[in-house]
């Protein structure tokens, strides 16, 4: 077992690897960089691989992705239709229990749609604030991606205040009885 400094080294390292396979749209690197059945030590003579260590993957709107078939296939669609994509992390936390690794950060997120009919240039550059927290695990391999779960971060804005009234005003009953069995957490 490695020194607790290195392995939060490596974890930072895996980590990075896997924002700059996404940057450069290398699926084949992005592939490797996540937990397989034989990483887990499943024989897969007797167990599909999709659905073995179940993987796992929310993307900021996205429904739970799990099963390493179903979470490859969406960063599939994700870098075919992303023409530009750049990562710059912040706020990096690093923390390793023997071969479980949890890594939260802020990806500040730069991306560019297709370039309009008429331009060879890119279209509109986006920005966007998300929150992940990337679980690892160690392998013979290295660290392996087991999860990602990226949430956007919602800003305020000058007019908080009348949105909150706003909103409730359009989800009538919400404030209007305290007693109302929908408040305790049941969807109506």
């Amino acid at each position: 077992m490695s020194a607790p400094h290195t392995d939060v080294e490596e974890v930072e390292a895996a980590n990075a690897a896997f924002y700059e396979a996404l940057e450069q749209g290398d699926f084949e690197r992005v592939s490797s960089l996540w937990l397989t059945p034989a990483d887990l030590g499943v024989d897969e003579t007797y167990h599909d691989p999709a659905d073995v260590g179940v993987v796992s993957c929310v993307h900021p709107g996205w429904p739970v992705l799990t099963g390493r078939g179903e979470v490859l296939r969406s960063y599939a669609l994700i870098m075919a239709n992303t023409d530009y994509i750049q990562f710059f992390l912040t706020d990096v936390h690093v923390s390793v229990t023997g071969d479980t690794a949890l890594v939260t950060c802020t990806e500040n997120i730069l991306s560019g749609g297709p370039a309009p009919e008429d331009g060879e240039e890119l279209g509109p550059l986006v920005g966007q604030l998300v929150v992940a927290t990337n679980v690892f695990r160690r392998t013979s391999d290295g660290w392996k991606l087991w999860s990602h779960h990226a949430s956007p971060v919602l800003t305020e804005s000058d007019d908080a205040d009348d949105s909150d009234d706003s909103e409730n005003r359009e989800r009538p009953g919400i404030l209007d009885d305290p007693e109302d069995p929908g408040i305790e957490g049941t969807p109506s």
